[in-house]
């Protein structure tokens, strides 16, 4: 039997979750796996995944009142079988919607090795600093992590990303006093770069069903304080692999909170280097490209006998 693959996504401009669909997309066709995708119209995406070789379906995902989307889309899914939820809790949230459990599989993400390809740009002696990757809408926790460096005494703050929330969040970086503390860097295509710049990754997600920076991180050895949403809390041991802070309105959660963890690894280097081999361990054991291709190719055959 041949098999064939649909990935679809409808998706932002910008995004994690948008850069994995591409990134797994262009290494599915690098293995050699047929496949289709749908995206929202986007040029840049549709050149980036048709350079890779990838057959891609442009759509309009405008909503309920997309008619042709939906039927479009519609005709395209009639054929296919099995979904797979790249996180835990997306998998128990299908079934828990009436998906069947025996027709839907849990599949992680991958991301590239930022230790092999950041370099080296480590600083000289300076403050401490705090790096954030993310876009800028209020489901990340952007402003609970500015309120969180108002707390800390020499903290800096990179926030790499872009969005419509960030002339709030300059004008409230201003408020608090500590604009001479942030840089606001846009989206960036260096990730790997500013890593390895990095004392630490914060993620201050409010909802996050996964987390790609927290791989990201790990795969540059950084350590991570990340806020206990579904994602971060599903990948980090606390303590381990990472510091997870009680979520705002969680006993023990605020701005406090997370300002007191990322004082706590700032002040510890011993601590840094504990994290952040553990995070490269976890990493290697379950987020590389080959691991997680493999993963898939070995679901398509099963698929497919």
């Amino acid at each position: 039997m041949t098999r064939r693959v649909l990935q679809a996504i409808a998706g932002a401009a910008h995004g994690g979750a948008e850069i994995f669909f591409t990134r797994l997309a262009a290494a599915l066709q690098r293995a050699g796996e047929p496949q289709r995708v749908l995206i929202r119209r986007h040029s840049r995406r549709a050149k980036d995944l048709r350079a890779a070789g990838v057959g891609v379906g442009e759509l309009a995902f405008g909503g309920i009142f997309d008619v042709a989307t939906r039927l479009a889309f519609g005709r395209e899914i009639a054929a296919w079988r099995h979904l797979i939820g790249n996180t835990r809790a997306i998998v128990d949230y299908a079934i828990a919607k009436g998906w069947p459990r025996e027709r839907i599989t849990h599949l992680p993400n991958f991301v590239p090795d930022a230790a092999a390809a950041a370099g080296n740009v480590a600083p000289g002696e300076r403050a401490p600093l705090a790096l954030a990757v993310g876009r800028l809408h209020p489901n990340k926790g952007f402003d609970l992590l500015l309120e969180a460096l108002a707390a800390t005494r020499e903290v800096t703050l990179w926030i790499a990303g872009d969005g419509p929330l960030r002339p709030r969040l300059e004008r409230l970086a201003t408020r608090l006093g500590i604009i001479g503390r942030v840089r606001f860097l846009g989206w960036r295509e260096d990730v790997p770069r500013l890593l390895a710049a990095a004392d630490l990754l914060v993620c201050p997600s409010l909802h996050e069903p996964l987390g790609n920076v927290v791989i990201e991180a790990w795969s540059a050895g950084l350590p991570v304080v990340a806020t206990a949403s579904d994602g971060p809390a599903g990948l980090i041991r606390d303590g381990e692999s990472g510091i997870l802070v009680p979520l705002p309105g969680s006993r023990g959660g605020g701005p406090q909170a997370l300002a007191d963890a990322i004082e706590r690894v700032c002040a510890d280097p011993a601590l840094r280097a504990r994290l952040g081999k553990a995070g490269r361990r976890a990493y290697e054991a379950e987020f590389t490209e080959p691991i997680v291709v493999a993963g898939y190719r070995s679901f398509f055959d099963q698929m497919t006998r």
